[in-house]
């Protein structure tokens, strides 16, 4: 919990630091609180680092441990602290002001403790599939409705349907249903076009998020049905 608190006070740490009137006068807090939490992260890293090879699956003093770090948490826990060393570097500004935005990358940490992250991780293994498919589907509809456009469009509107690639950020911004409004069909048949892309848009956003639904709700039911062990309440494999 204290871990966790920490992570969340640092997210909130960079986006306070992104205020020009905070940083000018809180930044000695702000940087004292950056060195505290690296110190912490870092020391965290170090102990798991240390301790991981009490597990038989990575026995040995050094290649256990190099394959303990490169699993994708651990990763994520050393990308937690590199960006400040590379603040404390003799290296260019821009560069310094790039490695404050992965700070977020703190956020990523909270994975380790919270259980439901690791079921989102587990629907997404076992839906990945129809998620590749509802990806692919919506690649085709976009060159689809680019495509239709820039032919129905292009006679009228050159400047803002002159090729298939430059129609698609219409198509994006439709199938999205965002729909800002800087470009917008004028003929009748491009508007009835735009109409039925529309809602088509809308009925794909409900293709992937059927999929997650019945990932979860899958999950969900095998973990319950799944044998606990009566002392730590662990699912019996």
């Amino acid at each position: 919990m204290a871990i966790m608190a920490l992570i969340a006070a640092n997210v909130l740490a960079v986006v306070l630091h992104s205020v020009p009137e905070l940083e000018a006068r809180f930044g000695r807090e702000f940087h004292a609180f950056e060195v505290f939490s690296v110190a912490v992260f870092a020391a965290e890293y170090l102990a798991r680092l240390w301790s991981c090879v009490e597990d038989p699956h990575y026995r040995g003093a050094l290649r256990g441990r190099l394959r303990f770090a490169l699993r994708p948490l651990v990763l994520i826990d050393l990308l937690a602290v590199l960006p400040f060393l590379v603040m404390v570097a003799p290296v260019d500004l821009r560069v310094l002001r790039a490695a404050r935005l992965f700070r977020l990358v703190r956020l990523l940490k909270m994975g380790r403790y919270i259980t439901a992250l690791a079921l989102f991780r587990t629907v997404l293994r076992q839906k990945r599939e129809e998620l590749v498919l509802s990806v692919a589907f919506m690649a085709v509809l976009l060159v689809v409705s680019s495509s239709i456009m820039y032919f129905v469009e292009n006679g009228t509107q050159p400047d803002k349907f002159s090729s298939i690639p430059e129609s698609m950020w219409w198509a994006v911004a439709t199938l999205t249903t965002v729909g800002y409004g800087d470009v917008t069909p004028v003929t009748p048949l491009g508007r009835i076009a735009a109409g039925l892309i529309s809602i088509v848009g809308i009925g794909r956003f409900a293709l992937p998020t059927a999929v997650l639904g019945a990932g979860f709700v899958e999950a969900v039911q095998a973990r319950r049905e799944a044998p606990a062990c009566p002392h730590c309440g662990g699912a019996l494999r």
